[in-house]
């Protein structure tokens, strides 16, 4: 089962209070909702890689880009930008969003205008793998949809992944919340999540990891290599002197961020995704990548990695076939190294975004506020 494009739900949901007419009390329409993961600082937005499909936003001619390339037709300053599969999505400052919106309850359809997500509580963070979403609601729940085959949604019986069992799509595509019951009473409740390719990873408010989905290559941490179609406590991310703050996931490798700046890999080594040098291997536990300094995000793309460091530069790693590495060839980088270009020159980079086979960054003018 397939379902196109799922990232761009992004939009009716984070608009979905303003468009919603009559349905919502005066209180609920005070609710200031608000998440670590989002920008504040309005930067301009870079695009590197292939563009076969309009995903650089460079125009319908520009096939590809070897080097960052400066995305004109915004209509004004953006504060956080993601690369999906084949799809950029940009969030501005005044709170509205610049994509064309793909319906999430009718697979294989394509829309130009926002639908919005049958959900009607406040979430204040939304995150997109190659065909599912995860919500974060203000009250600590997660909501997933999209594609369960792999174990994603971390809510579907395997029996049920294909098509929604007697239920239907329904059991699918309309966003439901997880049930992991807590000791004692009541449920888990989270304050983050993150999407890979085709896993998710999620941070409770204790600050204990949990995982779901495809883990063949050891990306979601398990020892095994089998499917998790529900929530685990990931026990390769319990270590009482180390704090998680985010995770990114590819195609089959995850990078983690901790609380001091320090990145690290796991999954596939293939391609150089890890960092970990030429003769890397397989990880399924998460080992530090060197050379870097302190760094306060990292993103990865179906095989390649990104780390942006507090100074504002930008370093890459894996794959180099697509040109998302800005090295200019399509050699593999290993380790580490610094992105350049000319319209890099002079910028502080504040996010990074990757998908299949484009980058996109955003930033802003060293120096300015």
């Amino acid at each position: 089962m397939e379902y196109q494009n799922t990232m761009p739900g992004k939009r009716s949901v984070k608009r979905s209070k303003d468009n919603e007419e009559g349905a919502e009390s005066d209180e609920s329409k005070k609710l200031k909702i608000s998440h670590s993961s989002h920008g504040t600082i309005p930067g301009i937005v870079l695009t590197l890689g292939q563009g076969d499909v309009g995903q650089l936003g460079l125009g319908e001619n520009v096939m590809e880009r070897k080097k960052p390339a400066f995305v004109k037709q915004l209509p004004e300053k953006i504060v956080q930008v993601e690369a999906g599969g084949m799809h950029t999505v940009c969030l501005g400052a005044s709170g509205s969003d610049n994509n064309g919106v793909i319906g999430l309850l009718e697979p294989m359809k394509t829309s130009c205008f926002p639908q919005k997500v049958p959900l009607d509580v406040p979430i204040i963070k939304i995150t997109s793998g190659n065909d599912h979403l995860a919500l974060l609601s203000l009250d600590g729940d997660i909501y997933t949809s999209g594609c369960g085959e792999q174990g994603q949604l971390g809510r579907i019986a395997e029996c049920f992944t294909n098509r929604g069992g007697r239920r239907g799509l329904e059991r699918l595509l309309i966003p439901k919340s997880l049930h992991l019951k807590a000791k004692g009473s009541g449920k888990v409740k989270f304050r983050d999540v993150f999407c890979g390719a085709y896993c998710t990873f999620a941070i409770s408010k204790e600050g204990h990891i949990y995982g779901f989905g495809l883990s063949n290559y050891h990306q979601l941490g398990t020892s095994g290599t089998t499917p998790c179609y529900s929530a685990h406590k990931l026990t390769a991310f319990k270590n009482s002197t180390k704090s998680w703050v985010k995770f990114s996931g590819g195609q089959h490798h995850t990078l983690c961020l901790d609380s001091e700046g320090k990145v690290y890999s796991l999954g596939r080594a293939e391609y150089g995704r890890l960092g970990l040098g030429e003769h890397s291997t397989e990880k399924s536990t998460p080992t530090i990548v060197q050379g870097l300094p302190v760094i306060t995000t990292v993103a990865c793309g179906a095989s390649v990695s990104y780390a942006v460091s507090k100074d504002g530069r930008a370093f890459a790693w894996g794959m180099g076939t697509n040109f998302q590495l800005s090295t200019g060839n399509e050699e593999d980088v290993w380790s580490p190294i610094q992105m350049s270009g000319q319209q890099l020159e002079n910028r502080e980079v504040l996010s990074i975004s990757s998908g299949g086979q484009h980058t996109a960054l955003l930033v802003k003018e060293r120096g300015q506020s």
